[in-house]
Formats: C-alpha cells, structure tokens, sequence
C-alpha cells in the first residue's frame, strides 16, 4: 500500500519534524529544509545534521522528501533572478546530500510572460547547471518537478511539458516528478469518475511514464477541475471528492509511493490525522 504522510515544519529544529510526524501517523514525511521565504541561510551545523540522521534512523527511515523554496525560478529570464534561483537551488541540493535526502520537490517555475517555449528552455538549462554545479551527481538525488495548477505564468501545469524537460536533460537519472492532486485537477485532469481518472493516468504514462513518478502530494481542490487556481481543500472536503482519492490509493501502480498531505493546519495537527485517517479508510 502507498506510505501516507504529510508536509511538516522544521521549527525548533530539523530533527523536530520527525516528531510531528510520528504524531499524526504519518508514514512518510516533507519538509523545507530552511526558512523558504529567505534567499540565503546559514550552514548547517554538524550537529544538525547529526541529530536528523540518528533521529530519521529511530524512524524507521522513512521516505523524506524536501521542498525547495518557492522564491526559486528556473524559468526566470532576467539574469538576476536566473543567478539567485540557481544559487539557491544548489544549496539546496547541497543541504539535502549533507542531511541523506535523496527527493527533492521544486515547481518548474514562471516564464513571467516570456512565453512557455523560452520558459521551458530556461528550466531545462538551469536544472543542469544546478546538477553540475552542486555536486550531486555521483549520488542518488533526484530532483522532482511538481505538476502545477497553471496559475498565471506558471509552467508544468500540461504532463506534455514535464515529459519534454525529463527528455532534455542531460542528467535524466536525476530528474522525476511530483504528482499534486489538486494541481493536475485545476489544470484540467479529471479524477473522481472513474473513467476520467484512468484518462489521466493513461496520459500521465504517455507523456512522462509511471518510472519516472516518484512521489505524490494529497490534497482536494477548492476550485473546480480546469480552474487553473491553486487552493488545496482537506480530503473530500473539495471539487476532487472522496472518489478521485480512493482510485489513486488503490491503484497497484502506485502501492508503494510515498504520498504527503499538504492540506491546512493548525499547531495541534488535528488536521493531519484526520486526512489521514480518511485517506487509510479508503484502502482496500
């Protein structure tokens, strides 16, 4: 069966996310492995990094995955923007190798209106560069572009854009994808009938191939299917519907992909064992 879990915050320590995981029971975890509002951040301590690793392994090591900041944008075409995303991105990269993090979550990016064409040549570029770059590549980091909802100038919002960046690069054993539920949905891809939703499936193994999914992120979609607008819901509280959710649980492509919530929540993370309960009580 799939390993259910959820986004968590690093607050008063890496290590910390593990705890509020172990709460929820959660089975597999998703975490900002620095402040993701700022550009820059600090080292991380020896300590620090020992502390995570010895408290991931009372974990059972469990699937970890981390979400790059959303100020980064590879797709951006001002030079200076371009330098910071890249910059930011291989210190990324670079804290999750030094933390035994080998999934990497980021959105494609913004072409700011410089068109999805020269957007998408962007991202591709980039995405080597910071491979090159961060000295990852004699590891077993993979960097996972979300699907997105296409809000604005967003790109990978179409499956037929994250096959074309998988196929460019030069580094393909180090790129996948993230499945976001509520993105696909508000980009068009129906879930609840069941119908539609192997429609999508059959276009999301055509366009990029089931071997190259590696993570999904749960969430139900307060906007309607084709809305284009990113608003995550709790699980059956939104357009997707229990139904879009029970069909990617019990799908046996997908039996042991990580999965995380990234639905809203208060301190106590009542929320989070709510949907997740919902969610193992649709497993058949």
């Amino acid at each position: 069966m799939p390993l259910l879990g959820a986004h968590q915050s690093i607050a008063g320590g890496l290590h910390l996310a593990f705890d509020r995981i172990r709460q929820v029971g959660g089975q597999a975890l998703q975490i900002f492995t620095a402040n993701q509002r700022q550009w820059r951040t600090a080292p991380l301590a020896p300590e620090e990094i020992g502390r995570f690793r010895d408290t991931w392994e009372e974990n059972d090591l469990m699937p970890v995955a981390s979400h790059a900041s959303y100020l980064i944008n590879l797709a951006a075409t001002q030079p200076e923007m371009a330098a910071k995303s890249v910059a930011a991105f291989i210190e990324e990269l670079q804290r999750c190798r030094q933390l035994g993090i080998h999934l990497v979550v980021i959105h494609p990016g913004n072409h700011g209106g410089a068109g999805i064409e020269p957007g998408l040549a962007e991202v591709a570029g980039n995405l080597d560069l910071v491979l090159e770059r961060s000295g990852v590549l004699d590891s077993d980091l993979i960097i996972l572009l979300e699907t997105t909802a296409g809000q604005g100038t967003a790109l990978g919002s179409r499956f037929e854009e994250l096959g074309w960046l998988l196929q460019q690069s030069r580094y393909p054993a180090h790129l996948g994808i993230c499945v976001d539920t509520c993105h696909i949905f508000a980009a068009g891809y129906a879930l609840a009938d069941r119908a539609d939703y192997e429609q999508t499936m059959v276009q999301l193994d055509r366009t990029v191939g089931w071997d190259r999914i590696h993570l999904f992120h749960l969430n139900d979609s307060k906007k309607p299917c084709a809305s284009r607008v990113d608003r995550h819901a709790h699980i059956g509280e939104g357009a997707i519907g229990i139904d879009g959710f029970t069909h990617l649980l019990n799908d046996p492509r997908f039996h042991q992909h990580p999965m995380t919530l990234e639905t809203p929540k208060e301190a106590d993370l009542a929320e989070d064992t709510e949907n997740l309960r919902r969610l193992r009580a649709l497993l058949r």
